[in-house]
């Protein structure tokens, strides 16, 4: 069996702690522990901090981090025992932090994720992932009261109805469609307009109510190129916390090669053979910019023109 691959975002190297985070007193003995540990997102911007010859993010004790946020702070797991935390400060209060923490840099997390190792770059992931789920849920869905925090983070409960809820997970397809009919295999990239000039990637949508992957993968694809898928292979999934979607990546063999933009998500399309996929890879195609590295688009085109 071949290794699974690893997508950025993902290979947390904590134990999430997913029982004893349901109660109570152990999570306040860990916010208590002196050991807690606790990083800072900046309005969802890590921090960053030069360890050595790379960058990591920037950690704290708990204790001096939480009054800097008016949130509580989110359980991430625990590392070697000790307990890891996530703070969301908001910008106004980045001269206090820089007191507490000295001078640093906070990108945004898409300029962060080819600059941390794959570990920090997961944790990081999901305090934004789960930051973000927690500002769009102050308020029950059912009945309309205020929520509150409950399991470190991981859970959000209205004290007026007793309903429950957790972090929502949205799954999105991604495909590289690709067409085997011809003198040599080629695959298809798509441009939206908003990108950069050249840059190009995958096809990709969201999951509907009532679709398998298959279905979703052939939907897409009709929608966005008007070809008709034939095969689906699937090949990894990437957390994506923009703000907080699973990118679940597939190969699609498609029937022809008559490819159309639909001119509403894509304003071009072009199809590439192995060759001219590496040399975008590799940043020496003349027209075509590669999707970014640490995206689960990069990797189906790698796996593709690898023939993995």
């Amino acid at each position: 069996m071949s290794r699974p691959l690893i997508t950025a975002f993902s290979a947390s190297p904590l134990d999430r702690g997913g029982d004893s985070r349901n109660d109570p007193d152990w999570m306040a003995a860990r916010r208590a522990d002196p050991a807690a540990l606790a990083m800072a997102l900046i309005d969802g911007r890590p921090r960053l901090e030069p360890v050595g010859d790379q960058e990591r993010l920037a950690w704290a004790p708990l204790a001096r981090l939480s009054p800097l946020s008016p949130d509580e702070p989110v359980f991430l797991g625990l590392w070697k025992e000790a307990p890891v935390f996530a703070c969301s400060v908001p910008g106004g209060r980045l001269a206090e932090l820089e007191t507490l923490m000295g001078p640093g840099d906070h990108p945004d997390m898409r300029a962060a994720a080819p600059r941390l190792p794959a570990g920090d770059l997961a944790m990081a992931g999901a305090a934004k992932g789960l930051f973000d789920w927690h500002g769009r849920n102050r308020f029950c869905p059912g009945c309309g009261r205020e929520t509150r925090m409950a399991s470190g983070g991981w859970r959000r409960t209205c004290e007026t109805c007793s309903a429950e809820h957790y972090p929502r997970v949205d799954p999105v397809c991604i495909m590289l469609p690709v067409y085997n009919g011809g003198a040599e295999p080629i695959c298809l990239l798509g441009r939206q307009a908003a990108w950069p000039t050249g840059r190009m990637s995958a096809l990709a949508g969201f999951m509907e109510p009532g679709e398998s992957l298959e279905e979703t993968c052939a939907r897409e694809v009709k929608e966005e190129a008007g070809l008709t898928v034939t095969s689906v292979r699937y090949l990894a999934s990437q957390p994506w916390p923009f703000p907080h979607q699973l990118m679940i990546g597939l190969i699609a063999e498609v029937s022809d090669n008559k490819a159309q933009p639909d001119l509403t998500e894509l304003e071009a399309v072009r199809w590439l053979t192995r060759d001219e996929a590496r040399q975008v890879l590799e940043g020496r195609h003349p027209d075509v910019v590669a999707p970014y590295p640490f995206a689960i688009a990069h990797s189906l085109l790698k796996a593709w023109v690898d023939d993995v």
